[in-house]
C-alpha cells in the first residue's frame, strides 16, 4: 500500500552489475567517483553478497567485570539524571548535591543490576564479544539506462589504480 504522491520503496535491488568489489569501502569509493564525475548516482545501488554474522570474542566475563561494567553504566546514567535534577534545584549547593547523589545511586543500582544479570547467566555465556554482519563481496548496480556510462567511468577509475573491480570468475 502506497501513499498517494509518495513512491514505494522496493527493497529488492535492480539493475546491471557495473562492478564487484571485495570491500564495502571500495564499492563506496566507486560510487563516490561516479558522483565526482557528475554521474546521476541516484540510479546506483550497493548490494552486499553472501552475508554472514561474525562474532569477535573480546574477552572473558567475570563477576568483577560484570559489576564494574554495571557501575560504570549506572554512574553515567546517574550523572545524566543528576544534571537534569540539578537544573531545577535552587540554592548554592543544590545542583552539586543532586549531581553527586545521581552518580552514587546510579552506580549502586548499576552494580546491582550487573551482578544480577551475570548471576542469571549461570556460566553459560561468560565472555564478551562484538557482532557484525559482513559480506563476502559488494556489487554496485546501476539502472539499465545508465549502466554503460557508469562502466566507462569506473574503467577510468580502475586505470588510475585506485579501485579495481573483481574480475568475473570463470567456470571450467
Amino acid at each position: 500500500m502506497t501513499t498517494q504522491g509518495m513512491p514505494s520503496m522496493d527493497p529488492r535491488p535492480t539493475g546491471l552489475t557495473i562492478g564487484t568489489y571485495d570491500t564495502y569501502r571500495e564499492a563506496q569509493r566507486a560510487v563516490d567517483y561516479l558522483s565526482d564525475e557528475k554521474f546521476p548516482v541516484e540510479h546506483t545501488t550497493i548490494v552486499g553478497n553472501n552475508l554472514r554474522q561474525v562474532e569477535k570474542i573480546t574477552g572473558r566475563l567475570s563477576w568483577g567485570k560484570a559489576i564494574t561494567a554495571g557501575l560504570a553504566s549506572g554512574a553515567w546514567f546517574g550523572l545524566f539524571v543528576g544534571v537534569l535534577l540539578g537544573l531545577f534545584t535552587s540554592g548554592n549547593g543544590g545542583w552539586l548535591a543532586a549531581l553527586i547523589t545521581g552518580v552514587v545511586l546510579g552506580g549502586l543500582f548499576g552494580m546491582a543490576f550487573g551482578a544480577i544479570g551475570y548471576g542469571q547467566l549461570g556460566g553459560r555465556r561468560d565472555f564478551t564479544s562484538r557482532t557484525a554482519v559482513v559480506a563476502t563481496t559488494y556489487d554496485v548496480l546501476c539502472d539499465f539506462k545508465y549502466a554503460e556510462e557508469a562502466r566507462n567511468h569506473l574503467a577510468k577509475l580502475a586505470l588510475k589504480g585506485e579501485v579495481a573491480p573483481r574480475l568475473p570468475e570463470q567456470s571450467n
